[in-house]
């Protein structure tokens, strides 16, 4: 079988029996199809080939005569000859055939331009019925005609569907099932920006393809043009074989979008052009490797992620963590870089004046998509490659208003840091993010920021999408915020650092000092005293080289594994040691981990030092509240080594943690409640009763992690003293923070493993 369930179907009717409706007749046989399939072609040769092949069971030239007693429809002609074919459908087919809830005739296409097949049921049923589900699947090929049919081939690829207002929902399940039969990946879209999309995607490269193999076919030394051309050109014109009568047609129907398309290529290729008869390298470096990256950063997101960033169309497969109880926890190992530092490191590094060498990135997909985002904004940056970046920095006023908005993944400290930053650019700015960091507060950014003069509109509830209006004049203000955040101070000097006079921003409790650091070793001078900060408006950024630790909130999943689990021996190298970041080390401690640092150093003004930790019972505790802003991040983690603890671990003054990429304490509080592990939820924290020296301290099951990396790497952790199997659902955005987790994990001794759930 090539797909899934097979289609529910008493006779299907393909209406053009070519490659496209040739294959799916071939994958419907080969998916187990039982029911009855017809064709219609003007051509009484494919008629007879389809039969001959064994792809359809009867066919006709005429169409009128096919239609009666068809329950759906696939109209696989070209997008020209739609209104011809749909008005000898509304003739043919009684009314109510196609209307109601559940109507008794479905109708869909396969036209790569939607808007124009759409104007076609319109003019010729006067209406768009219930029963017509505008569809395009994007597959192909050079041949064509039914004998190139081909029954895996729409295998793993998306076919798009464009329902409108007034399809049933029942019509729509019914084509999606079709395609899905087929291997298919189903998606929607609305018909306008289909075409957009589609233009960008399809029509743009065949409309340069053919252009291009025209223009050298042209030239007098064309045969030897072709006669060395490498596998690169041979692999971009490839396209240009293909069916020139559809592609007129194609481009004639989708005319606008598809002129829009040219028109930005147009201007893109004329920067190129420029900085090529200029001999600019930094700006031919800009743009090859904008591109470059973006290829390789869009694949990640499509590939490893539950949300496309480039569409928005329908969430991806899952990926699940299963996590078998037991294991140990040994060895000597290196965590990857710390988040925090690695998203500053390309802030600051596009706002330098030279050149910015930085070690020890992480290449996560938070990180990247700031890299992205600063190469939209016309930086030019090399990497990463094995975690080395090259920042070309443009200058403070050297940035370029992007394209379109900028996408940052799942990366809050991006959101928050970004709109500061972008708050003092001359340019307009939209920030986009995934689905989970859609639903987390930005008020506490947007509302310093507009005291300082900036311009700033959010989605209902203060959320994202953050739309940013540049040149706004920016004043320095004195601002106490009302609850420790890292986030919202770093913001609020990024954008200081293009107002008026002074910003001063006092804390509540000490967080972390990454920003005021790193500006410091960019050579911009940044006061402190007590717990208020603050810098002067106007200076510059000088290039400095930058070595990133490695993410202490990262190592702590490996410090908790090791603090409960008998006979571990631990040694975690390179691990910042910030001090407004250690407090998951003074926590450990406190509850009696046998934790130690050694090699203590300086490296680019951060502090770090190795870590060894072996085996000791915990003791519950009541953590100090001085400590909660320093180990914010690391709660997750920290509720598991309290579940092996011995008494009870008390959390307060952490009400931060229910606006995080989930309500942590809530995910966590219910994930603990499935493993069976005692406990009592507070608005600001929670108590949670250990198992103490037992050796299984609480069972196992099945736990959401709402698509939280910290939640769903905890439990993982917590799996080395359970009873029974955890598995965890909805894990791909672990690698936003740590890639290679579960295979590190693995390294030292955990039995996890994970799998790719199939899309309900």
């Amino acid at each position: 079988m090539v797909g899934g369930t097979t289609p529910n179907e008493a006779r299907l009717l393909i209406v053009g029996l070519g490659l496209i409706g040739g294959s799916l007749a071939a994958a419907l046989r080969a998916a187990g199809f039982a029911g009855t399939i017809q064709a219609c072609d003007p051509d009484p040769g494919e008629i007879t080939r389809g039969i001959e092949m064994g792809l359809i069971d009867a066919g006709d030239t005429r169409l009128a005569p096919l239609v009666e007693g068809a329950t759906l429809i696939v109209l696989a002609v070209p997008v020209l000859a739609m209104r011809s074919v749909m008005t000898e459908l509304a003739a043919a087919l009684p009314t109510e055939a196609l209307d109601g809830e559940a109507p008794r005739v479905v109708i869909t296409d396969v036209g790569s331009t939607k808007a124009a097949v759409r104007d076609c049921a319109l003019a010729a049923f006067g209406r768009l019925p219930a029963g017509l589900v505008l569809g395009h699947p994007i597959a192909g090929s050079e041949k064509s005609g039914v004998a190139a049919a081909d029954p895996r081939l729409y295998v793993n690829h998306k076919v798009i569907l464009t329902p409108a207002a007034e399809t049933a929902p029942v019509a729509v399940a019914r084509v999606q099932v079709l395609w899905r039969a087929c291997g298919a990946e189903v998606l929607e879209m609305d018909v306008d920006r289909h075409d957009q999309v589609l233009a960008r995607t399809s029509h743009l490269p065949h409309l340069l393809a053919f252009s291009l193999v025209d223009t050298l076919a042209r030239q007098d030394e064309r045969l030897e043009i072709f006669r060395y051309a490498a596998g690169g050109f041979r692999d971009f014109t490839r396209i240009a074989g293909s069916d020139p009568v559809m592609w007129r047609d194609i481009f004639t129907a989708n005319r606008e979008a598809v002129l829009a398309s040219l028109d930005d290529f147009q201007t893109g290729l004329g920067r190129l052009r420029q900085a090529v008869e200029a001999g600019d390298g930094d700006a031919m470096l800009a743009i090859f490797d904008r591109a470059s990256h973006a290829r390789h950063y869009f694949d990640s997101l499509l590939n490893q992620t539950s949300y496309q960033a480039e569409y928005q169309m329908q969430e991806q497969g899952r990926l699940t963590f299963r996590a078998a109880p037991g294991g140990r926890v040994a060895g000597r190992i290196r965590v990857p870089g710390d988040k925090s530092i690695s998203h500053r490191s390309i802030m600051l590094g596009a706002l330098a004046e030279g050149v910015t060498e930085v070690k020890g990135f992480l290449e996560g997909e938070d990180s990247l998509a700031t890299l992205q985002a600063f190469r939209e904004m016309g930086v030019a940056i090399e990497g990463p490659h094995q975690g080395r970046v090259t920042v070309h920095g443009v200058g403070m006023r050297g940035l370029k208003a992007p394209s379109g908005p900028l996408y940052v993944g799942n990366a809050g400290t991006a959101m928050r840091l970004f709109a500061g930053l972008l708050a003092g650019q001359a340019f307009d700015t939209e920030l986009i993010g995934d689905a989970s960091l859609t639903k987390r507060p930005m008020g506490r950014v947007a509302d310093p920021l507009r005291l300082m003069g900036a311009k700033i509109d959010t989605a209902e509830g203060g959320r994202p999408p953050l739309r940013i209006h540049g040149g706004q004049a920016l004043k320095g203000i004195t601002y106490d915020m009302p609850m420790a955040s890292a986030q919202v101070k770093s913001c609020l000097l990024l954008a200081g650092l293009y107002a008026e006079g002074e910003t001063r921003v006092r804390e509540p409790a000490p967080t972390r000092d990454h920003t005021e650091r790193m500006l410091a070793g960019f050579g911009y001078e940044v006061h402190r005293e007590g717990d208020t900060c603050w810098l002067q408006g106007g200076g510059k950024l000088t290039a400095a080289p930058i070595d990133v630790p490695s993410d202490i909130s990262s190592a702590t999943f490996f410090l908790v594994a090791a603090a409960i689990t008998p006979g571990s021996n631990l040694i975690l190298e390179h691990v910042g040691i910030n001090p407004t970041r250690i407090g998951v080390i003074n926590i450990l401690q406190l509850m009696g981990a046998d934790l130690r640092l050694f090699n203590e150093r300086e490296v680019g003004g951060e502090p770090v030092a190795d870590l060894h930790i072996r085996y000791a019972p915990l003791k519950g505790i009541d953590i100090p509240v001085d400590q909660v802003p320093l180990a914010i991040d690391e709660f997750p983690a920290l509720f598991v080594a309290a579940a092996c603890a011995r008494g009870t671990t008390r959390l307060r003054g952490a009400e931060e943690l229910r606006v995080k990429e989930s309500d942590r304490i809530q995910a966590m509080a219910d994930g603990l409640a499935t493993l069976g592990v005692e406990h009592t939820v507070m608005e600001d924290g929670i108590d949670i009763v250990g198992a103490g020296d037992r050796e299984v301290a609480y069972g196992g099951g099945r736990i959401d992690s709402l698509g939280d990396h910290r939640i769903a790497m905890s439990f993982v952790v917590a799996s080395l003293r359970a009873g029974e199997e955890i598995v965890i659902d909805d894990c791909a955005n672990v690698a936003t923070s740590f890639p290679g987790f579960t295979e590190l994990a693995r390294v030292v001794g955990l039995r996890v493993s994970e799998e790719q759930e199939e899309r309900a």
